[in-house]
């Protein structure tokens, strides 16, 4: 069960892989996603950092 549980998963990230590789749409997709991803995390750190900052102040 458990090997056909990692085989099934390998096979889902090969197929993944090149539809991704292959297609234009879903490329963009993947690139998208990774941009909202980063300008989430950098708007996080900003803030967190002014709000080091505010209690400095304090």
């Amino acid at each position: 069960m458990e090997k056909d549980f990692a085989i099934g998963l390998a096979m889902g990230l090969v197929g993944g892989a090149l539809i991704v590789a292959n297609s234009y749409k879903a490329r963009k997709l993947v690139k998208d996603g990774q941009n909202q991803i980063k300008n989430k995390a950098a708007s996080i750190c900003k803030q967190k950092k002014s709000d080091d900052y505010d209690d400095l102040e304090d």
